[in-house]
């Protein structure tokens, strides 16, 4: 009996560590609760018609968005996707940058991801990204990177500012202290 109770044990401890998921490393992910809501994703949209409607007299239109609008708005993309490329992540609007934490998995490895990442304009006054650093941890960055981020603003873009935008110049984006300031102009 003894000599099939630690083959038995063995296939029992096998078989479990097959159902669990392995943390296999990454970067440090944030303690700092940034809070997540229906509302904070779509007060964007909101936030961005109202900031419309007031510059329909000056011409000139500011507005913040904040980092848990971010985080939320991210958050919900991210939930509908079939393979997003993480999730549970948090954005930080700090030192000019957009910082994206969140956890990626494949198979039962899991890791923890972080992706810096530069916000801008092009020449055409449309909002670019480009990624400053990707960790993936253990795991390679997804193929495709910085066309899956561009595809997310874009609808970003199109979706906060589409109904709202014509006629409408971006001028400047902004970031610091967890805030990002974009200005335009009401052509």
């Amino acid at each position: 009996m003894k000599k099939l109770a630690f083959p038995f044990l063995i296939l029992i401890l096998v078989l479990a560590s097959l159902a669990c998921t392995v943390f296999v490393g990454g970067p440090d992910y944030p303690a700092e609760v940034i809070p997540v809501s229906t509302e904070a994703a779509q007060s964007i949209q909101d936030q961005v018609k109202q900031a419309m409607e007031a510059g329909a007299a000056t011409g000139a239109v500011t507005f913040q968005i904040n980092e848990s609008q971010l985080t939320s708005y991210l958050t919900y993309k991210l939930a509908a996707q079939t393979d997003p490329l993480m999730t549970d992540p948090k954005v930080f609007l700090r030192d000019g940058q957009m910082q994206v934490f969140g956890k990626a998995q494949r198979g039962m490895f899991a890791a923890n991801v972080a992706v810096i990442l530069a916000v801008g304009l092009d020449e055409a006054g449309l909002p670019t990204m480009k990624v400053l650093s990707a960790d993936f941890g253990p795991f390679d960055a997804p193929e495709g990177l910085n066309g899956a981020i561009s595809k997310l603003i874009n609808e970003a873009y199109t979706g906060s500012f589409g109904p709202v935008a014509t006629g409408f110049r971006l001028e400047s984006i902004t970031i610091a202290d967890g805030l990002m300031t974009v200005s335009g102009r009401i052509k």
